[in-house]
This record gives structure tokens, sequence and C-alpha cells, in this order.
């Protein structure tokens, strides 16, 4: 089972990457959210890999992060949703704003989410709501910056479209989120982060 791939970017679209490992190329399966982190064409390319095997197919699926990877894997336990809808659902939502929905029982923010309709809304819910303590977004602290927090996670978005790793920018968006000043206003809070990630 492949696990993890290093190399380097051969060709990347907003739903595939395809990765050169010492002349072997991979297709992977990406989420909007890999494929903002991912650099060029040419650069290199870290992914944790879940690998999908059925009788007909073997496919494989990229992330930046292991956290989402994870996510992933917990969201193909429940009934009804498959690797490509899970992969649709972390397209449509980030990690830390998925587990805070599922943990609030949010199924008006779930059913916005392509994909999801009522009844799938609430099968993740209630399969997934105490499973969840090890991810992100699951203290208290975090869950209320960012399972909440749309600005926040309009400027982590930001950062990351710039460059800069996530843990690095969530880190920095987090220490500028703690003044309550700025949190609501996506400028401040931007400039704020800029002035933390450095």
């Amino acid at each position: 089972m492949i696990a993890y791939l290093r190399g380097r970017i051969l060709s990347k679209a907003s739903n595939a990457v395809i990765v050169d490992c010492n002349g072997v190329g991979y297709e992977l399966a990406i989420s909007i959210t890999t494929f903002t982190e991912l650099g060029a064409e040419g650069a290199e390319a870290k992914l944790h890999v879940h690998t999908h095997v059925r009788e007909d197919a073997l496919a494989l699926f990229g992330f930046a992060e292991l956290t989402e990877k994870r996510l992933f894997e917990k969201l193909l336990t429940i009934s009804g949703i498959g690797p490509k809808l899970a992969i649709t659902v972390l397209s449509g939502i980030s990690a830390e704003r998925l587990v805070g929905a599922i943990r609030a029982g949010d199924h008006a923010t779930l059913t916005k989410i392509p994909g999801i309709g009522k009844k799938t809304a609430e099968r993740v819910v209630l399969e997934l709501k105490d499973k969840l303590d090890d991810m992100v977004g699951s203290t208290p602290e975090t869950g209320a910056r960012f399972s909440l927090g749309t600005v926040a996670d309009d400027v982590l978005s930001a950062l990351v479209n710039l460059g800069y790793a996530r843990p690095v920018a969530q880190k920095a968006v987090e220490t500028a989120a703690k003044d309550a000043a700025v949190a609501g206003d996506f400028e401040q809070l931007f400039r704020a982060a800029m002035s933390a990630v450095r």
C-alpha cells in the first residue's frame, strides 16, 4: 500500500496531480485545499496518500496535510460516502470548518457542500461527532477560532495561496486572532497575520 510520495510535479489540475518519483509517474486525485498548497509544475511535492483498492480499479488520493488524509478516511467509514464524494467534501470546506460543523451538529453548513444532502449530513454528524477528538478544531480554543471564524478561514486561505506553509499560516492567524479588535475584519486580521508570520 502506498502511504506517502515525494517527487517532482509533472502536471497538476484542481482535482489531480501527477508526481514523478524516480521515473515513475503517479496520478493522485486531490482536493482544492491540497491543490493550493502544491507548488508549480517542476516543484517538489510531498503527499500523504490513501490507496483505494476495488476489484476493478486502484486509485490514489493525495493530501498535503496528514490531518486532511485522516479526515478523508473517517468520511469513508460512513455509508453512502465513497472516495470521490469524500474528496469533493474536502474541496468544498476546509478541514477546520468541517470538523467544527460536525462537532457542533451544524447540518446547515454541511448541506451547503456539493453532494451532501440532509440525510447524509445527519449521518456524518451522528457517526463522526464523537470520533474527532484527535482532529484539528477539536479543542475549545481552536474550534472557536477556526470552525466558526469565516474571516480567519479566509485569511488562512489567502496566506496559503501566497505560498506560506499551512501550519505556519495557521499559527500566525491564531496569534493575530487573539486580538478581538482585528479578529472580525479581513484586512486588519490579514495584516496582523502577515506581521506574525514573518
